[in-house]
């Protein structure tokens, strides 16, 4: 993986179209800003329950937005990311209408995980306590069967989402299906969904147990086999993140998002300062995503306290919902389907106040956080949130899930904060220093981040009370300094 900034896009609400519109957009428009795209769930359908997450058919590419040769066809310009969606798949598959229409005759029976395959004698109400819960609903959904009987499958997230039993001989052959379909075209970075719930065990959290590093070290060694790298997707407390960094090949940095807006909401850069002293280095950076802004990887859990204590937690929340007039409200808890726990559902953009400067020196301090940084279409384009996309779907995050079409991705690229993003990607792209040591100082309500590399130097400063922030770099004996401020109030061209 190279060192460069990503794009995280959804095919068609990026493009306004397919993959071949895709791969003319980054090649032209877009050209030189990102070394990788994670094509979010280009499966077959990419409008299910939640937005692709929910295959009918994990091997088939949706055919509205093209082909696995299209997919090949965007591998020649840049890395692709695609997502292993390894705990669940659709209601709606060949294969779970089959266990349906068969029962115990199908197939596909031992494919999918029932409540009798980790409690044969039925799960008793400590046991189902004990089970770590992203959603508030149970974690087992009664389907009835063609004959009449009633069975009890796994469904960690939604109804529509039945978990596969990745332990059983079917389980590994429909995921080494998919990596095979993956090696043979062109993907060369996989994004382990929710691969923290995978492993089951009674008398357990059914999270992130031993049993879990055993089942992801084996399907990461599988895909480094098939020239592939994996990424894995957990959300939870922080010294979660940074054990689980130490198993696997690398993992997102959900805790930077908000700590960053913390900073900028509270003026203190304190918890900043520290996690970046204890982050893990082997990860990818964001600060949004098709997801919404984590929480609990900021915040406590139980009896372990959190970057973030609760009172910071609650007057970060609330300042997210000012700051966007309370649209955020509309879409996060009990207000929205597809209901997470962890989880404020809102553009970035949004959650600053459509603030540019700070927008800019946000993006500005994921740029200089240890890791790979990935930005989001949405958050690429500065983009506010989709109240109206919102009212028709009432999905949560589909606040921040945007249809754009050519005219828009278009206009956009001449706003002033789009102008001036683009500025940093190229900055953080090009300069040599990313590859070297990193540093970081300050406290209270300013900061400094240096990366050094031989005779190569960049550094960010920022202060909070005076509201200045600039980067300055050294190339040898070329210095250079860039004003946020000024970035941030160009004149559009």
């Amino acid at each position: 993986m190279q060192n460069k900034v990503q794009l995280i896009a959804y095919v068609d609400r990026l493009s306004g179209a397919d993959l071949p519109a895709l791969n003319r957009l980054l090649t032209t428009e877009l050209s030189g800003l990102f070394s990788a795209v994670h094509l979010l769930p280009f499966f077959y359908p990419i409008d299910g329950s939640d937005a692709g997450f929910d295959p009918i058919d994990h091997q088939l590419v949706d055919p509205r937005i093209g082909n696995w040769a299209d997919v090949k066809a965007l591998s020649e310009h840049c890395d692709i990311m695609a997502d292993l969606i390894v705990n669940h798949a659709s209601a709606q598959s060949p294969q779970f209408i089959d266990v349906l229409n068969y029962g115990e005759e199908s197939a596909c029976w031992s494919l999918f995980l029932k409540e009798q395959d980790i409690f044969p004698s039925g799960i008793t109400d400590s046991q189902a306590e004990a089970i770590y819960r992203p959603r508030p609903n149970r974690c087992f959904s009664a389907k009835t069967l063609k004959s009449g009987q009633q069975v009890n499958f796994w469904t960690t997230f939604t109804d529509n989402q039945i978990d596969i039993n990745v332990e059983h001989p079917e389980g590994k052959a429909y995921l080494e299906q998919v990596l095979q379909l993956f090696a043979d075209n062109g993907v060369k970075i996989i994004r382990l969904d929710a691969a923290g719930y995978a492993i089951k065990r009674a008398n357990s959290s059914c999270f992130m147990l031993d049993e879990t590093f055993d089942f992801i070290d084996s399907l990461s060694q599988r895909a480094n086999q098939l020239g592939m790298e994996t990424i894995a997707e957990i959300h939870s407390h922080y010294q979660t993140q940074i054990d689980v960094a130490k198993r696997v090949h690398r993992v997102y940095d959900f805790a930077l998002p908000p700590l960053v807006l913390h900073a900028l909401s509270a003026n203190d850069v304190d918890p900043l300062i520290h996690w970046l002293g204890i982050a893990p280095r082997n990860c990818l950076t964001v600060l949004d995503t098709h997801d919404g802004i984590g929480i609990i990887d900021a915040g406590p859990e139980g009896d372990k306290s959190g970057l973030l204590t609760p009172s910071q937690i609650d007057s970060l929340v609330e300042s997210i919902h000012t700051n966007s007039g309370g649209q955020s409200r509309l879409a996060t808890g009990a207000a929205a389907n597809n209901l997470d726990l962890y989880q404020v559902n809102c553009s970035y953009y949004d959650a600053l106040g459509r603030n540019d400067f700070h927008y800019l020196i946000a993006r500005a301090i994921q740029f200089f956080s240890p890791g790979v940084p990935q930005v989001y279409y949405a958050g690429l384009f500065a983009m506010e949130n989709d109240v109206e996309l919102l009212k028709k779907t009432q999905v949560g995050r589909d606040i921040n899930r945007p249809y754009l079409t050519p005219q828009e991705v278009h206009s956009r690229q001449q706003k002033t904060v789009v102008k001036g993003l683009m500025e940093l990607i190229k900055l953080r792209n090009r300069h040599p220093a990313f590859d070297g040591e990193f540093e970081v100082s300050g406290g209270g309500t300013s900061l400094t981040m240096t990366w050094s590399k031989q005779d190569y130097q960049i550094a960010l400063a920022v202060d909070l009370v005076s509201q200045e922030a600039s980067i300055t770099s050294s190339m040898g004996d070329k210095e250079e300094a860039l004003d946020l401020h000024q970035l941030a109030n160009r004149e559009a061209d």
